[in-house]
Formats: C-alpha cells, sequence, structure tokens
C-alpha cells in the first residue's frame, strides 16, 4: 500500500483486524502495523508465534525482522508496559503528564483530560478527582483556574505517577465488583482474587 495515502492507516487496520479476527482477544492484539502476541507459557507462545507467521505468510504480509523482537517477558505497547504481573503505565508516557504546566484555557483543560484519561482505568475515582476540571468543559462556562482545580490537577498527576499494576482477567475465575456513588460521581473497581483488574469512573 503506498504511503501518504489519506486512508491508507484505516484500511491496512481494517484489513489487520479481518486476518486476524479469530485471534483478537484470545492471544493478538494489533494496532495498525504492530502485532502483540502474548500467551501463558512458552510452549503455548511458540504455537501463537506460529500461526501470526502463518497467516502472514497466506497472506503474502511481510514483518522485517529487524524491527520484531520476540520472546520478551517485558514489552511497552501503546503507552502501557504489558507483563506477566500485568499492565502498568508506561513511565516514559506518564512523564508528559507530570511535567504538563497548568492549564490556561479550556482548550489545555481538554487536552490534558483526554492525555490523563487514557490511563484512566489505573486510577480510582478518576471521574470525581477530574470533576472540578471537567466543569471547565461545559458550555456557557467562564474559564476559571481555582484552587479546586489546581488541587484536582496536581491530585490526578500524582495518582498517574502511582497506578497499580492491573491484572489481566483470567477466564474460569471469579469477579468482584466494588461500587461507590455520590452527587458528583460513580465509581467501581473491577477485581479478581483481590487484585484490580480495572477502575471504572
Amino acid at each position: 500500500m503506498p504511503f501518504g495515502l489519506t486512508n491508507a492507516p484505516t484500511i491496512f487496520m481494517d484489513l489487520m483486524n479481518r486476518i486476524f479476527r479469530p485471534y483478537l482477544d484470545r492471544f493478538v492484539v494489533v494496532f495498525i502495523d504492530d502485532i502483540l502476541i502474548y500467551s501463558r507459557n512458552e510452549s503455548e507462545h511458540a504455537e501463537h508465534l506460529r500461526m501470526v507467521l502463518q497467516i502472514l505468510r497466506e497472506k503474502k504480509l511481510f514483518a522485517k525482522f529487524s524491527k520484531s523482537e520476540f520472546w520478551l517477558h517485558e514489552v511497552g505497547f501503546l503507552g502501557h508496559v504489558v507483563s506477566g504481573d500485568g499492565i502498568r503505565v508506561d513511565p516514559s508516557k506518564i512523564l508528559a503528564i507530570v511535567n504538563w504546566k497548568p492549564p490556561k484555557d479550556v482548550s489545555e483543560v481538554r487536552s490534558f483530560l483526554g492525555l490523563a484519561g487514557y490511563y484512566r482505568r489505573f486510577v480510582e475515582g478518576f471521574s470525581m478527582i477530574a470533576s472540578p476540571m471537567t466543569k471547565l468543559l461545559q458550555k456557557n462556562v467562564k474559564f476559571d483556574w481555582t484552587e479546586e482545580c489546581q488541587l484536582s490537577f496536581e491530585k490526578l498527576k500524582e495518582r498517574l505517577t502511582k497506578a497499580p499494576v492491573l491484572v489481566q482477567p483470567e477466564s474460569g475465575k471469579e469477579f468482584v465488583i466494588y461500587s461507590d456513588a455520590s452527587s458528583i460521581g460513580l465509581g467501581c473497581v473491577l477485581m479478581q482474587e483481590g487484585k484490580v483488574v480495572a477502575y471504572a469512573s
């Protein structure tokens, strides 16, 4: 596919999703031309790797060996670090949030919340913490960066730097959901065997 076509990434992503559909969310994650293969053990991984490479061969798609990494116990992928222990935020990506200066207008608030929101499943009570800043995004609200907004901003940054490692859910094991509600928001945590799978709010 030629470079520079406006919709080339979308078309290629659709192709990759179609050819790997039987394996998506079972042991393959695809993002444009990045393919992540995950497994529970080495023998299973060898089989998964063989299956993926076979599909690439059948579809006449090529993986550049110099850009490929194999048999990793930990991998950075889409702003996360994935390992046998679970998923955590990529410290290099969080650095951008930590170094973010207080917003000076609504557009900067929206940008900050967009980036921080990408990691919201790692932060308990994200929407409640972000509430003072979120109110600034409403129509007909004058931008006024109050002390409450500043505290919200700092607390979100702190929570993201101390975000937990989220475990991958395992089928066949019991889940527990804890929920909470107040006048400013709803929140819940999905857990398995006492470990956090994800926060939602």
